[in-house]
């Protein structure tokens, strides 16, 4: 953050900032949010599977007590036999340990996205500072995370003293049941608590996920300076300027295609230039040239004309004339009027044939010698 300006951070941060933040491995992180997922996957496993999961557990610590006569006889057979008894156990567990791995995967890239930086692990000199030290231990953020840590504290108790005193009846009456009841009865609330704690840590989460996003964006703030220095910068890097020019040339042509809808003749080269002339007769005004273009431009003004139905006349030096010396939404030059008159008024006879009445003959308009260019834009006459 500049410390020149003089100003303190109150805008947001741009895209470019977040995104320089984000390779140098800022992001927005909760660890309560992964550590809320993982505890509350890991007991749903539990819960679901709990009671197959122990039932062979307990055979597999019973098997561990009995051993056939050829184990016996052979003492070396008791390490591999207990190596297969650990394989089994092990197996056992898998499931549970896929499905918090997978959940911690996912809960991780839940605030920040997934994100690798070279840079977030390299190791930075200045946190060897006592004074940085101090700051990290003494300052705003420190005093956030004790906070949320007595709350949470505060949270957890206050969830499992209601627990126990909610259950404190049924464990009372464990001492009068026989073991396999007791057993079954304990590792119901043993799950049930579990269950509620995790929740509550859930609360947490939904709470701290949200404030580690509002106070990632504001340590991100950028003053007025930084944002017009970062312009600046941007703006004056190659790459961008030509984006911006071919940006604006996009949205200029778009502007005038849209344009050609609204003329009333389209004068082509026939293939290499296209310009499309507006008139009001009645006005008092020369036609108007509201799009122009050649190649590939011409083209698109002779779809779009034909998607409109704009009568198109073929005139190439005309249409070259035009292009050459008349610039957007202008009038077309003094020497042009009649050429472009006989042309406009051909156009409009056509609105008028009807039966029985001759329609005006396609005319052939000549372009003044001053007029006259080739398809580089070149005066013929010189």
């Amino acid at each position: 953050m500049a410390e020149h300006s003089g100003s303190e951070a109150t805008e947001e941060p741009t895209a470019r900032k977040l995104r320089n933040a984000r390779d140098d491995g800022q992001v927005a992180r909760s660890v309560e949010l992964p550590a809320a997922a993982v505890t509350i996957g890991a007991i749903l496993v539990l819960y679901m599977v709990g009671s197959t999961l122990v039932s062979r557990i307990a055979n597999l610590f019973a098997q561990g007590f009995r051993f056939d006569r050829k184990t016996l006889d052979n003492p070396d057979l008791l390490a591999t036999t207990f190596a297969h008894q650990i394989g089994e156990s092990f197996l056992l567990i898998v499931p549970v340990m896929l499905v918090t791995a997978v959940v911690a995967v996912l809960a991780s890239g839940a605030t920040g996205g997934y994100l690798f930086s070279i840079k977030s692990v390299m190791p930075k000199f200045s946190k060897l500072s006592p004074m940085s030290g101090f700051g990290r231990m003494f300052g705003s953020r420190a005093a956030v995370e004790l906070l949320k840590s007595v709350l949470k504290f505060t949270l957890v108790a206050s969830v499992l003293w209601l627990l126990v005193t909610r259950q404190i009846d049924a464990l009372m009456q464990l001492g009068q049941m026989g073991l396999e009841p007791a057993l079954a009865a304990a590792g119901a609330m043993i799950g049930e608590s579990a269950l509620w704690l995790s929740l509550s840590l859930l609360v947490i989460a939904l709470i701290d996920a949200p404030y580690q996003r509002y106070s990632f964006i504001k340590r991100m703030r950028m003053t007025k300076q930084e944002i017009k220095d970062e312009m600046k910068d941007m703006e004056g890097r190659p790459e961008v300027k030509a984006q911006i020019r071919q940006r604006q040339r996009e949205m200029a042509n778009a502007r005038m295609i849209q344009k050609v809808k609204d003329a009333d003749v389209v004068i082509t080269n026939p293939e290499h230039f296209a310009v499309a002339l507006s008139y009001d007769p009645t006005g008092d005004g020369a036609p108007l040239l509201l799009a122009k273009g050649s190649d590939h431009m011409a083209a698109r003004i002779r779809e779009e004309a034909q998607k409109n139905g704009v009568e198109i006349f073929a005139a190439a030096p005309l249409a070259r004339a035009l292009y050459y010396s008349t610039k957007l939404d202008h009038p077309v030059p003094e020497a042009l009027y009649l050429a472009v008159a006989q042309v406009i008024a051909y156009v409009f006879s056509l609105a008028d044939v009807r039966p029985g009445v001759t329609p005006m003959a396609k005319p052939q308009p000549k372009v003044p010698k001053s007029m006259q260019f080739d398809v580089d834009g070149k005066l013929v006459s010189t």
